[in-house]
Protein backbone atom coordinates (compact mmCIF):
# COMPACT_ATOMS: atom_id res chain seq x y z
CA UNK A 1 0.00 0.00 0.00
CA UNK A 2 1.54 3.43 -0.64
CA UNK A 3 0.22 6.13 1.14
CA UNK A 4 1.51 9.53 0.85
CA UNK A 5 0.37 12.90 2.18
CA UNK A 6 2.20 16.67 1.42
CA UNK A 7 1.50 19.46 2.24
CA UNK A 8 2.28 23.33 1.82
CA UNK A 9 1.34 27.10 2.73
CA UNK A 10 0.32 29.19 0.00
CA UNK A 11 -0.01 33.03 0.44
CA UNK A 12 -2.89 33.29 -1.51
CA UNK A 13 -6.57 33.50 -1.06
CA UNK A 14 -8.09 29.72 -0.47
CA UNK A 15 -10.86 30.34 -3.00
CA UNK A 16 -7.71 31.48 -5.23
CA UNK A 17 -5.79 28.17 -4.69
CA UNK A 18 -8.20 25.96 -4.78
CA UNK A 19 -10.27 26.92 -8.00
CA UNK A 20 -6.86 26.96 -9.89
CA UNK A 21 -5.59 23.07 -8.23
CA UNK A 22 -8.72 21.82 -8.36
CA UNK A 23 -8.92 22.55 -12.60
CA UNK A 24 -7.56 20.04 -14.63
CA UNK A 25 -6.49 22.22 -17.52
CA UNK A 26 -3.74 23.36 -15.24
CA UNK A 27 -2.34 20.21 -14.14
CA UNK A 28 0.51 20.09 -16.81
CA UNK A 29 1.51 23.76 -15.22
CA UNK A 30 1.82 22.61 -11.99
CA UNK A 31 2.49 18.67 -11.85
CA UNK A 32 5.95 18.72 -13.04
CA UNK A 33 5.06 14.55 -14.58
CA UNK A 34 1.93 15.50 -15.96
CA UNK A 35 2.34 16.89 -19.37
CA UNK A 36 -1.13 16.43 -21.18
CA UNK A 37 -4.94 16.46 -19.76
CA UNK A 38 -7.86 16.42 -21.28
CA UNK A 39 -11.37 16.60 -20.28
CA UNK A 40 -13.74 14.10 -21.31
CA UNK A 41 -16.75 15.34 -19.41
CA UNK A 42 -18.45 18.60 -20.32
CA UNK A 43 -19.43 21.42 -18.54
CA UNK A 44 -17.89 22.42 -15.13
CA UNK A 45 -16.03 20.19 -12.35
CA UNK A 46 -17.76 18.45 -10.10
CA UNK A 47 -18.90 14.88 -9.11
CA UNK A 48 -18.73 12.84 -12.02
CA UNK A 49 -16.11 14.41 -14.06
CA UNK A 50 -13.64 12.73 -15.70
CA UNK A 51 -9.94 13.20 -16.82
CA UNK A 52 -7.04 11.81 -19.15
CA UNK A 53 -4.28 12.32 -18.23
CA UNK A 54 -0.67 11.74 -19.91
CA UNK A 55 2.35 11.55 -17.45
CA UNK A 56 5.94 10.69 -17.17
CA UNK A 57 7.18 8.35 -14.00
CA UNK A 58 9.83 5.96 -14.32
CA UNK A 59 11.17 6.19 -17.50
CA UNK A 60 7.71 5.76 -18.92
CA UNK A 61 4.62 7.13 -20.93
CA UNK A 62 1.49 6.80 -18.57
CA UNK A 63 -1.96 7.13 -19.49
CA UNK A 64 -4.80 7.20 -16.93
CA UNK A 65 -7.71 8.47 -16.34
CA UNK A 66 -9.33 9.59 -13.05
CA UNK A 67 -12.81 10.18 -12.19
CA UNK A 68 -13.76 12.98 -9.50
CA UNK A 69 -15.28 11.15 -6.61
CA UNK A 70 -15.96 14.02 -4.47
CA UNK A 71 -15.42 17.41 -5.09
CA UNK A 72 -16.94 20.29 -2.65
CA UNK A 73 -15.15 23.29 -3.96
CA UNK A 74 -13.04 25.59 -1.84
CA UNK A 75 -12.71 22.87 0.77
CA UNK A 76 -11.83 18.88 -1.07
CA UNK A 77 -11.44 17.00 -4.03
CA UNK A 78 -11.27 13.16 -4.36
CA UNK A 79 -9.90 11.79 -8.05
CA UNK A 80 -9.61 8.15 -8.47
CA UNK A 81 -8.41 5.81 -10.95
CA UNK A 82 -10.30 2.69 -11.76
CA UNK A 83 -7.79 1.08 -14.60
CA UNK A 84 -4.27 0.30 -15.02
CA UNK A 85 -1.37 -1.68 -12.71
CA UNK A 86 -1.39 0.72 -9.70
CA UNK A 87 -4.91 2.34 -8.77
CA UNK A 88 -4.55 5.47 -7.00
CA UNK A 89 -6.53 8.00 -5.04
CA UNK A 90 -5.56 11.58 -4.87
CA UNK A 91 -7.25 13.86 -2.05
CA UNK A 92 -6.81 17.85 -2.05
CA UNK A 93 -7.35 19.74 1.06
CA UNK A 94 -7.43 23.36 1.37
CA UNK A 95 -8.22 25.08 4.78
CA UNK A 96 -7.22 28.85 5.62
CA UNK A 97 -4.44 29.27 7.29
CA UNK A 98 -2.53 32.54 8.92
CA UNK A 99 -3.55 34.42 5.66
CA UNK A 100 -3.04 31.91 3.68
CA UNK A 101 -4.17 28.41 1.99
CA UNK A 102 -2.79 25.23 3.56
CA UNK A 103 -3.14 22.40 0.83
CA UNK A 104 -2.61 19.03 1.43
CA UNK A 105 -2.10 16.47 -1.59
CA UNK A 106 -2.99 12.77 -0.60
CA UNK A 107 -2.11 10.06 -2.88
CA UNK A 108 -3.02 6.57 -1.84
CA UNK A 109 -2.97 3.19 -3.74
CA UNK A 110 -2.67 -0.25 -3.91
CA UNK A 111 0.17 -1.75 -6.83
CA UNK A 112 -0.62 -5.21 -8.17
CA UNK A 113 1.16 -7.16 -10.64
CA UNK A 114 5.24 -5.84 -10.94
CA UNK A 115 4.22 -2.41 -9.81
CA UNK A 116 3.58 -4.28 -6.38
CA UNK A 117 7.44 -4.55 -6.50
CA UNK A 118 7.78 -1.15 -7.64
CA UNK A 119 5.22 -0.08 -4.83
CA UNK A 120 8.55 -0.32 -2.33
CA UNK A 121 10.29 2.16 -3.99
CA UNK A 122 7.16 4.49 -4.91
CA UNK A 123 6.44 5.89 -1.85
CA UNK A 124 9.21 7.41 -1.00
CA UNK A 125 9.51 8.79 -5.08
CA UNK A 126 5.98 9.70 -4.91
CA UNK A 127 6.37 11.97 -1.86
CA UNK A 128 9.09 13.60 -3.76
CA UNK A 129 7.75 14.38 -6.61
CA UNK A 130 4.75 15.47 -4.71
CA UNK A 131 6.85 18.25 -2.84
CA UNK A 132 8.19 19.35 -5.80
CA UNK A 133 4.59 19.80 -7.52
CA UNK A 134 3.05 21.81 -4.27
CA UNK A 135 6.04 23.99 -4.69
CA UNK A 136 5.73 24.49 -8.34
CA UNK A 137 2.19 25.76 -7.65
CA UNK A 138 3.41 27.90 -4.83
CA UNK A 139 5.54 29.32 -6.62
CA UNK A 140 2.73 30.39 -9.72
CA UNK A 141 0.37 31.04 -7.60
CA UNK A 142 2.43 33.72 -5.46
CA UNK A 143 3.40 35.40 -8.62
CA UNK A 144 7.00 34.03 -9.07
CA UNK A 145 8.02 32.09 -12.32
CA UNK A 146 7.58 28.50 -12.22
Amino acid sequence: MVDVQTEIVINRPRAEVAEYAANPDNAPSWYVNIHKSQRLTAGPIGTGSRVAFTAKFLGRELNYTYEFVEYVPGEKLVMRTAQGPFPMQTTYTWTDHAGGTRMTLGNTGKPSGFSKLAGLVMEPMIRRETRKDLERLKSILEGQSA
